[in-house]
């Protein structure tokens, strides 16, 4: 007999992220070693104390590696792609039911500071390993 797979949306999950993202998994390492709190301090300066909570220091650096690593230059192309990624939104600390719904400034500016933070990063790690 034939079998025919119908989908029922569940209106309540049991589901822990951690669970569904492998121990081997290369965002599962870097969440691990990658320890970015000295960015809270080093921002605090370009924040106000009025208007609207911005995003997270951590999760804009984060995305903006993410971004790096997976060749995404599109704001919109890499938050549609971290939301499909279930190791991608363990990296970034999301849950699965959390809007993601993030804008970053388009400023050059901005982007030219990421991209040369992450370069020297990437410089300091590749001295510190003797690569």
């Amino acid at each position: 007999m034939q079998g025919k797979k119908t989908y029922q949306e569940k209106l309540f999950h049991t589901f822990k992220l951690s669970d569904h993202v492998p121990k081997t998994n290369f965002y599962r390492h870097l969440k691990a070693v990658l320890h970015l709190e000295f960015l809270y301090k080093e921002t605090a300066s370009f924040y106000g104390s009025s208007g609207q909570q911005s995003i997270d220091p951590i999760v804009f650096f984060k995305l903006c590696l993410v971004g790096y690593l997976e060749h995404i230059i599109s704001d919109r192309k890499l938050i549609a792609h971290c939301s499909m990624r279930l190791d991608i939104l363990y990296f970034l600390g999301f849950d699965i039911d959390e809007p993601r719904s993030i804008f970053f400034s388009d400023s050059p500016l901005i982007r030219f500071l990421i991209n040369f933070f992450l370069y020297n990063l990437n410089l300091s790690m590749t001295q510190s390993t003797g690569i």
